[in-house]
Formats: C-alpha cells, sequence, structure tokens
C-alpha cells in the first residue's frame, strides 16, 4: 500500500472514502447485502462476501500481519483465496501472489526470494485438474524472518515464466484503481446488469484485475465454471439469461470454437481474451461458431491492459485504454510510467527514463494512436545474415490446417518449432510431417524454415495458459511425446 495519508484516486462515481485502505470498501465491497456478487458453483451476496473478508483480516492479524506487512497467499482460485486477498488489502498489507499450481520446492523458493511474514495455504486438499474453483479454508501461518513492506505497492506478482525465469512486479493501489477505471471507460466491457464467466486465473492480472476486482467495482457478477472443459464452460454460459461476457485467453478460445454442437447462446454478447498473440483465423472460427465477437486485449502484468479491441473490428489494431502514453521507439513499445514496476531491479533495459520497454515489437498509427503489437522483439534473429521473424513463422505455421497450436524457437544459430497437430490419433506421423513440409515449402522462403519440427499431442502451457517457450522445456515435452518426431533439415 502507499504511505500516502491521503487516498488513492477513485474511479468515477465511487464516493471518497477516509483512510488510506478503506478502498476495499468503498470500491470492491460496496453494494446491497443481497446483491450476487460471485458465483462459484452457489452464488455469493456482498453481505457474505464482506462477512468473509472480515473473519479474514481476523485470522490475519492474529497471525501478526498488519498495516505495512507482507502476506504470501497460495490458494487456489475460490471464495476463500478472494476473501483472504482483500482482507491483506484491507488491512492495508501488501499481498504477494503464489499460484497454487507450483510445487513446495518452488514456493519455497519464491519465500525464500520475497521474504512475506505470513504465508496462507488451504486447510483441505487441492483442486482436481479442469477444475475452474476448488474450496479453501485459508490458514495464515507466520514465517520466521519475513520482512514488512519496503515499497509502498499493495500488490507484489511473478511474471508467468514463458520465456524463462518469472519477473518480480509489483503494483500500488493507485495503479489498480487506475486500471479499474480504464475498464469503466471501455464501453463494450461488462456493466452493472451483466454478468462475466471467467476463463482466466485469478492469480494473474487479466482474471485478477479484468476479471475478479473489475466485476466487483462494475457490479456485474462473475462466475467461474466448476469445470474448465468446453462442456463446462458452455453449461455456465447457457444458466443464466444476463447478457454475458466470457473473458479468457486464447487457448480458451480455441476450445470453444472447436465445440462440435454448442447450445444457443442468446445471453453470449462476446468473448474477450488476451496474453498472447491471437492464431490467424480464430477470431472467423469462433464468430461463425457462435455469432457474436471475438475481443482482444493487449496487456502487461506490469500495467494491465493497454490497449482493446472488444467487437474484432480494428485487427490488427488496438486503441489504446484511457491515459495510455504509448511510443514506438527503434520498433519496440515504449509506455509511460513514472516508477519501475520491478523492486529492487534495476535494469535500464526494462525500464528508465519514465519509460517502460515492453519488448514488445508494435507499429503505432501516428493519426489515430492506435497500436499493432507484432510480437517478442526478441523473435527476430538473423540466418546468414538474414533476418527472420519467428513470430512470421509461427503464425504461417498455426494458420496451417493441420496444426493446432505452434512454438517457433531459436536455438544454437537454428530454427525449431514444436506443434500440436489436428491428425487422427491412428495417423502416419511420418505423413503429417510431409504435409506440413510441403506446405512451408510454399509458403516461407527456404531461410525460414524450422530445420527441426517436433509433433506433440499437445504444448506445454504455464499455469496462466500461455504457451511455453522455455527451449529445455520445451524439448523435453517433445522427448516421450509418441508422435514427436524430428524433421530433418527443411
Amino acid at each position: 500500500m502507499t504511505g500516502s495519508s491521503s487516498p488513492p484516486p477513485r474511479p468515477a462515481g465511487a464516493s471518497q472514502a477516509k483512510a488510506p485502505h478503506d478502498w476495499v470498501d468503498h470500491i470492491l465491497l460496496a453494494g446491497p447485502d443481497d446483491e450476487e456478487c460471485l458465483r462459484l458453483g452457489t452464488p455469493v451476496n456482498r453481505a457474505t462476501l464482506r462477512a468473509l473478508v472480515a473473519e479474514q483480516a481476523e485470522r490475519l492479524t492474529a497471525a501478526g500481519l498488519s498495516s505495512g506487512g507482507t502476506a504470501a497467499l497460495r490458494l487456489a482460485p475460490s471464495l476463500g483465496y478472494t476473501a483472504a486477498l482483500l482482507a491483506c488489502w484491507r488491512l492495508g498489507a501488501q499481498a504477494v501472489l503464489l499460484d497454487h499450481r507450483l510445487t513446495d520446492h518452488e514456493v519455497a523458493l519464491a519465500v525464500e526470494r520475497l521474504a512475506p511474514q505470513v504465508l496462507v495455504e488451504s486447510a483441505h486438499r487441492p483442486a482436481a485438474k479442469l477444475r475452474g474453483f476448488a474450496e479453501t479454508d485459508p490458514v495464515p501461518v507466520a514465517l520466521p524472518g519475513g520482512r514488512p513492506a519496503a515499497t509502498g505497492h499493495a500488490l507484489v506478482q511473478l511474471s508467468s515464466g514463458s520465456t524463462g525465469p518469472a519477473k518480480v512486479i509489483a503494483r500500488t493501489a493507485d495503479d489498480l484503481l487506475r486500471e479499474l477505471d480504464c475498464y469503466r471507460r471501455l464501453e463494450l466491457f461488462p456493466k452493472a446488469g451483466e454478468r462475466v464467466v471467467l476463463l482466466s486465473s485469478v492469480v494473474h492480472v487479466l482474471g485478477l484485475v479484468g476479471g475478479l476486482l473489475n466485476s466487483l467495482h462494475a457490479r456485474a457478477p462473475l462466475t467461474v465454471p466448476e469445470r474448465m472443459t468446453t462442456a463446462g464452460i458452455l453449461a455456465t454460459i447457457a444458466e443464466d439469461d444476463r447478457p454475458t461476457t466470457v473473458i479468457g485467453v486464447p487457448f480458451h478460445a480455441e476450445l470453444l470454437a472447436g465445440a462440435t454442437a454448442p447450445p444457443p447462446l442468446p445471453q453470449l454478447r462476446r468473448m474477450i481474451v488476451a496474453g498472447e498473440l491471437v492464431r490467424p483465423g480464430l477470431p472467423a472460427a469462433f464468430t461463425a461458431r457462435y455469432g457474436v465477437p471475438l475481443g482482444t486485449m493487449y496487456g502487461m502484468t506490469e500495467l494491465g491492459v493497454i490497449a482493446t479491441d472488444l467487437d474484432g473490428s480494428l485487427h490488427p489494431w488496438a486503441e489504446p485504454v484511457h491515459g495510455m502514453d504509448l511510443r514506438e521507439d527503434g520498433g519496440e513499445l515504449h509506455i509511460a510510467m513514472a516508477a519501475s514496476p520491478y523492486p529492487g531491479l534495476r535494469d535500464p533495459t526494462r525500464w528508465s527514463d519514465g519509460r517502460l520497454h515492453t519488448r514488445d515489437a508494435a507499429r503505432i498509427d501516428p493519426e489515430t494512436r492506435r497500436v499493432t503489437v507484432l510480437g517478442r522483439r526478441d523473435s527476430q534473429v538473423s540466418i546468414g545474415g538474414l533476418k527472420v521473424d519467428l513470430t512470421e513463422v509461427e503464425q504461417t505455421l498455426a494458420a496451417l490446417p493441420q496444426v493446432r497450436e505452434a512454438v517457433v524457437v531459436f536455438v544454437d544459430g537454428a530454427i525449431e518449432a514444436y506443434l500440436a497437430t489436428e491428425h487422427a490419433a491412428d495417423a502416419d506421423p511420418a505423413a503429417v510431417h510431409d504435409t506440413v513440409h510441403d506446405a512451408l515449402t510454399r509458403e516461407l522462403a527456404s531461410y525460414k524454415r524450422p530445420r527441426q519440427l517436433s509433433f506433440l499431442p499437445a504444448l506445454p502451457r504455464t499455469a496462466t495458459g500461455k504457451l511455453v517457450r522455455d527451449t529445455t522445456a520445451l524439448r523435453a515435452a517433445a522427448a516421450p511425446a509418441t508422435d514427436a518426431v524430428a524433421a530433418p533439415a527443411l
């Protein structure tokens, strides 16, 4: 939390509060007692949520947490997680979010690195795979050697680690409220009287702020499916007649677009995805299946939402959200940000002179200021002195009818491609390879073609649903796959 004696700025329409930490009560928990705000199996009204937050605040206080303290939460998506997180902020403490799917070893390393004073875990067993939410009983335990917050940040997260080790990223309460105000200004984002079906993890920025916090603030009830399967998601959309927006990552849109006979869903208004570039052809496939747009958002853990195309009409462009100052610098997208979001890290290649260096390649239209995100800037490599954009190669592969998803990496001076294909279980992997090889020969110059193709049943993903791009992890996943074959040089 900030150390200021005045409260952080409020989203328009919110009442002014009297204390620096009361934004939880005034911005997130306010509303009629009997108003539904969450549905995780059963509906939860605001009076119930307020009581649960108060209960968790008492438990945290008993464990020694106070204003300016630090608490790490290792909880599955649940009512208990929501109450514990809001209780931390209500006490004026800094919340460190650890994905519940981390191993004990990974949690121990994170605790050693971040030194929280309290660790909150569940007394219940972890949720089964493909469960959208869990039953948790948060238990806070004081940690020896834990330290109070060294900065005024309310939230500390670890990046997804899709391209390497996770970064420590911190945000203030002021910045979370700024992002909520950005969502409020988006005409097509869910409003009061509508509902949200959330597929993204509430431990990470899209699901946390764009999903959970915005739904509480906008008073658009949030529902998490019991099962994160195609059938489970469709059943959740269908169970309520209110206008519904689905929020997830491209992987979820792929699942739904592939549904063979979805039920009529007149309440579905749109799906919005973020987290990585959308495969060519996916928006059209989704709209053809459901008759509604697949909208996209571009954002980062460091800032939250940055630009949007919520009705799919601007593709490949996106409109910057209110107050976002974007600049193209040598082909890289830089964004105005008063302070570095990386506590304890001094790295001018990530933040300098009031600008966040996104490491994303982008173009900005000089007249409209709309932005096209082209992919990671480090995806541009040199092959025999010729520049190759790995994003172009990856999207060419992903657009092939035989390919469901693709990741392209550059290692030891060569391009490698890892593919999940649409072939039947009894198909000949060599025949699938030959088909993909022939298509690449037609569509890509020889110096752009991967030297190796590896076929997997499914590609590994991070906890947030992003495709893993770490070469070691990809090779390890490909090694035991029965249909993973190394292609001869293209």
